[in-house]
């Protein structure tokens, strides 16, 4: 049984103890730092030149200071910058003032389990991952609860990294719905897996294949978007709310029918050994590699396969009728290819 701790396990005065600096403004690190802020913490911001979060921070009564002056002023820098971005960040402006009894966290273990960031000795290196994005991890601390975290201890030089990282995770409200304790290799592995098996690229491709199946059959695009697409956040919210059994019990006799039926017609042996040969490649680190280089290379086959995603029928019919459905708040991305 995983070991999961919360807010009565939790010292709160450490993290208002020191100093913190958050490098970075985007959607996980307004969260963190304007929760921390909340909770008693000392929190600064670490922000490129020109940065557009600049004004947006010190709107919402934030310092902000470049990432160098930031990390030298800090006792704990947690560096919320994309994961690509985070190595020249590191090199370039956390070293420099980098001291002994500093602690670097991560909400992702990428770099550090890698081995693209390689923290000196005398420096406490952990993470606190919240599972859901930052605009949750700021709603749920306003109103009261907390987004659940993992947390992990890559280098313990003080003998106080855990304990200050479940201060820091109590004041960012994950202590209140629960933190479990984890490494850098399980959090790093998983959540790649996660992210290309099932959440982004497996459910992405299925969605793509069934609305191409029913369209090349000779059905409505727009029924084919509503099948395969839209109702998928209903399934989805029963599935959250209560697990497959939930959601099994909510749906007609029919469709658990149809479940049991297809479902493993459709995910099959080969599916699941592709699956394992995803993780076998994140485990080895091969797609660690690829991405790496992808990015070093300027990113060619990622821009590609970008402009060629936003350009497909299903987003041009789904977005046709998401403009007639206000009540699901529609979001337009404008087409890009960075």
């Amino acid at each position: 049984m995983a070991e999961i701790r919360y807010e009565n396990a939790a010292d709160a005065s450490i993290i208002k103890s020191k100093n913190v600096a958050v490098i970075g403004y985007g959607s996980q690190g307004h969260a963190h730092a304007l929760n921390l802020k909340e909770s008693g913490a000392t929190v600064c911001i670490g922000l490129h030149e020109g940065s557009k979060s600049k004004a947006k921070a010190e709107a919402d009564g934030l310092e902000v200071k470049s990432v160098r002056d930031a990390a030298a002023w800090a006792d704990v820098i947690m560096i919320l910058a994309p994961d690509t971005a985070q190595k020249s960040i590191y090199e370039e402006h956390i070293v420099p003032g980098l001291k002994p009894g500093n602690t670097l966290m991560f909400a992702h273990g990428f770099n550090i389990h890698f081995g693209t960031i390689k923290p000196p000795e005398g420096v406490d290196v952990s993470m606190i991952a919240p599972k859901g994005p930052g605009h949750r991890v700021r709603e749920t601390y306003r109103e009261g609860g907390g987004v659940p975290a993992l947390l992990a201890v890559f280098q313990d030089a003080s003998g106080q990294a855990d304990a200050l990282a479940l201060s820091y995770a109590a004041g960012i409200g994950s202590a209140r719905a629960g933190v479990i304790t984890t490494t850098f290799k399980e959090e790093t592995e998983t959540d790649l897996f996660g992210e290309q098996a099932v959440l982004c690229g497996g459910t992405s491709e299925l969605v793509k294949a069934g609305f191409k199946t029913l369209v090349d059959a000779g059905y409505q695009p727009e029924v084919a978007y509503f099948e395969c697409l839209h109702e998928l956040k209903l399934i989805v919210d029963l599935m959250y709310r209560g697990g497959l059994n939930y959601m099994r019990y909510s749906i007609s006799d029919t469709a658990e029918y149809g479940d049991y039926e297809s479902g493993p017609r459709v995910i099959t042996d080969e599916t699941r050994a592709a699956m394992s040969k995803v993780l076998a490649e994140i485990q080895d680190g091969s797609f660690a590699k690829r991405w790496i280089a992808e990015n070093e290379s300027g990113r060619p086959n990622f821009r590609s396969t970008r402009r060629a995603e936003q350009d497909q029928r299903l987003e041009q019919v789904g977005a046709q009728l998401r403009e007639m459905m206000p009540f699901v708040d529609p979001v337009t991305i404008k087409p890009s290819d960075g």
